[in-house]
């Protein structure tokens, strides 16, 4: 009887042994993940802060031929100027702070646009060398701002997935772990543009 009660004894502690364990290894797991969305945040911000410091430069070249288009130049600072100071803290990364990030970031994008449309009229400028460079370098950071963002989703989606599975959900829980937010597509982008000739 003795044996029997000892031995059940060691069975329930190798058995809260494994959970233990189990669990410690799943909350690591969940700690390096929430890392690699932050350090994944950080690259999205990274190419963003790119963009932004590109555009002085652009506007100062814009500025010695196309002194008429004064109104979209300061447009297109003002804009700058929000998008640099909406930041969000990487422990933050809800639906909400990104949805707002990523209203300030397209206002700028939306005046940069407007900007290269008005440049269509001065021909010197869209010769300019410096002005060319300027613009493939734009042009090369949209890009990688594109495959920034869509990193960072699937980073996101990797966490979201591991804090929400049973049983792993209840480590999550305990832990504080709490899902990340996602980029989406700007409002309107499902619908494809009118052409008319």
């Amino acid at each position: 009887m003795k044996k029997t009660g000892c031995l059940l004894g060691v069975v329930v502690l190798v058995f809260l042994a494994i959970i233990i364990f189990w669990g410690i290894a799943k909350y690591n797991g969940f700690v390096t993940q929430e890392e690699a969305v932050k350090s994944q945040w950080a690259n999205v911000e990274n190419v963003y802060q790119r963009r932004a410091d590109l555009i002085p430069n652009l506007v100062a070249t814009v500025k010695g031929y196309a002194t008429h288009e004064e109104k979209t130049l300061t447009e297109v600072i003002e804009a700058r100027a929000k998008a640099t100071q909406t930041t969000i803290d990487p422990t933050k990364l809800t639906d909400e702070n990104i949805a707002a990030f990523q209203k300030a970031q397209d206002g700028l994008s939306g005046a940069l646009n407007r900007l290269m449309v008005s440049v269509e009229q001065y021909p010197n400028l869209k010769a300019n060398e410096n002005f060319l460079a300027l613009q493939s370098q734009l042009e090369g950071t949209e890009n990688r701002i594109a495959v920034e963002r869509r990193t960072f989703n699937e980073k996101a989606q990797v966490f979201n997935t591991a804090i929400r599975r049973f049983p792993a959900s209840i480590i999550a829980g305990i832990g504080g772990f709490q899902q990340k937010g996602y980029f989406k597509a700007a409002e309107g982008s499902d619908v494809a543009p009118t052409v008319q000739f």
